[in-house]
């Protein structure tokens, strides 16, 4: 069966860790969002395969990736994406050929190109923040900052 142009949600329980920090688990058959040019779906195996611009987003762990394909084996409950992969999760993110999420542990595996490597970028935090002679970061960007009125010295 070949599904052309179209947006799939899976629904994928999440009952285990989240990966990238130590919050609770999302709630139960959270949907996981599967855009792509062109999606093929198996009854029998249980795997889905999406070509061409594919696009994922999974909002109860905060995922988004993109890649030239993905397969979504829906027994094994593991996703493999290929193809100039970039994962993007709470501001960390990972780039590689190929990286499978294995959606029950929360958990990404990732495969350079031949001869290249995979890059992963973490955001750390600061477990002993210092204040004083540091200036404060500057605050993000807001499209839509909260006005304000100005305040005039007393």
């Amino acid at each position: 069966m070949w599904i052309t142009g179209l947006a799939i949600a899976l629904t994928l329980p999440t009952a285990a860790f989240h990966a990238a920090t130590a919050q609770a688990p999302p709630p139960a058959g959270q949907p996981l969002r599967l855009e792509a040019d062109t999606t093929e779906a198996n009854a029998v195996t249980g795997v889905i395969t999406a070509r061409g611009n594919v696009r994922i987003t999974y909002p109860a762990r905060q995922i988004q990736a993109t890649a030239v394909q993905a397969q979504y084996f829906s027994r094994e409950r593991r996703i493999v994406l290929s193809g100039n992969v970039y994962v993007l999760q709470e501001g960390n993110s990972l780039r590689g050929e190929v990286v499978t999420y294995l959606v029950d542990e929360g958990r990404f595996l990732a495969l350079p190109d031949r001869g290249q490597q995979v890059e992963a970028i973490y955001i750390v935090p600061d477990p002993n923040p210092t204040t004083g002679s540091n200036p404060a970061a500057p605050p993000a960007f807001n499209p839509k900052p909260e006005f304000k009125l100005p305040e005039s010295p007393e």
